[in-house]
């Protein structure tokens, strides 16, 4: 009996030492086909991509990112010696990659309108003065009139009802630094459009004593930029993305910023963390603006990433659940209800970027009056 209990044995310590063999070998093999993928994004995709479901989801895809962080203007100009893909937001810093780096495809991921972030007291303040109306658990912006009072370089104190916001402030919208932020420079393109009469602005209606950088020719009968340039001059510091007057928003309210221009994608990400401060409105400016979130690859493990986000369901549900708007607009509105809010499913009126070159005319223009 002795001699087929070893031979048994024996057996069972050759299949057991076998099977440990095979899973080390095959954890290995799987951790050798995870590629780590190396980028650079624009700050408001940091909470995307550090969700632990959205890193479980890139895993099972074999993938693992690693990223810095810069204010999606800057990403256009920047160094990527080293780096697998840039990931800023809007088409200009994506163009202007584009031109430099040459990619074969671009990536489309998502995209989110730009809105202004502010409170229940601020909303009604504006209502009463013609400049916004209450549209359920939003409200939106009559932005040509709003001009015309930031235009006035009119003060809180002088509107009906201020009382609930006693504050001299200058009435403004509070944006990022313009030479270095996607979403300021959004900002940019919509009140250009809506001071030049509804329509893109030329480079016949830039300031007649300024030349682009790029050497766009200087208009003849340019009056644009005098009107817009002090609507980002007249705000003081900014920051160099859209994190910052964010966090500034929910972190010290309307003291600080009572109308602050973001991202739609930021408040419905923080409304689902629960993080917005008490009495926070999302306003939708009418006309609106669009920023595309484009990944522009720069290796072909970048093209895979890009490929990835782009297509893979869950991926792009968590990204409808981070705030972005994707492909599908019924699972996008699915996750904005279960975060508990209230958006328009679509926004019909809307401006058109000006060309890339008249955008850097104009963001060179009000960068020349930035104090030296």
């Amino acid at each position: 009996m002795k001699r087929p209990l070893n031979i048994l044995l024996t057996v069972l310590l050759l299949l057991g030492l076998g099977f440990g063999i095979y899973v080390s070998v095959r954890g290995q093999f799987s951790a050798r086909s995870v590629v780590t993928v190396r980028g650079v994004i624009g700050s408001e995709k940091e909470d995307f991509f550090r969700d632990p479901e959205v890193v479980a989801a890139l895993l099972k895809r074999q993938f693992r990112v690693e990223y810095v962080k810069a204010g999606s203007r800057e990403i256009a100009g920047r160094d990527l010696n080293g780096l697998d893909f840039a990931f800023p937001a809007g088409v200009p810093a994506a163009d202007a990659l584009k031109k430099r780096v040459k990619p074969q495809q671009t990536y489309d991921v998502f995209y989110t309108p730009v809105v202004v972030a502010s409170f229940q007291p601020i909303l009604k303040i504006l209502e009463q003065n013609n400049l916004a109306k209450t549209q359920g658990s939003y409200g939106t912006l009559d932005m040509q009139a709003l001009l015309r009072v930031m235009e006035a370089g009119t003060r809180w104190t002088a509107l009906k009802g201020s009382a609930a916001y006693p504050s001299s402030r200058s009435v403004l919208v509070s944006t990022t630094d313009v030479r270095k932020s996607n979403s300021a420079a959004m900002y940019l393109a919509l009140v250009s459009s809506i001071l030049n009469g509804g329509q893109v602005a030329q480079a016949s209606d830039l300031d007649q004593n300024f030349t682009s950088p790029n050497g766009l020719q200087e208009g003849t009968q340019g009056t644009l930029m005098p009107q817009v340039a002090p609507l980002f001059l007249r705000q003081g510091y900014q920051e160099s993305s859209s994190a910052g007057p964010f966090e500034d928003y929910q972190a010290l309210g309307a003291g600080k910023t009572p109308l602050v221009n973001i991202y739609e994608s930021q408040f419905l990400a923080a409304a689902r963390e629960k993080t917005l401060p008490q009495g926070a409105v999302l306003l939708y400016p009418q006309p609106g603006i669009f920023t595309k979130h484009v990944l522009i690859p720069l290796t072909p493990a970048g093209a895979r990433l890009g490929e990835a986000l782009t297509s893979d369901p869950e991926l792009q549900r968590l990204a409808a659940r981070a705030g972005y708007r994707t492909r599908d607009a019924s699972l996008f509105m699915a996750q904005v209800k279960a975060a508990g809010v209230s958006v328009p499913a679509s926004i019909l009126d809307t401006a058109d970027l000006p060309s890339q070159e008249v955008m850097e005319a104009m963001i060179g223009n009000i960068e020349a009056q930035y104090p030296k």
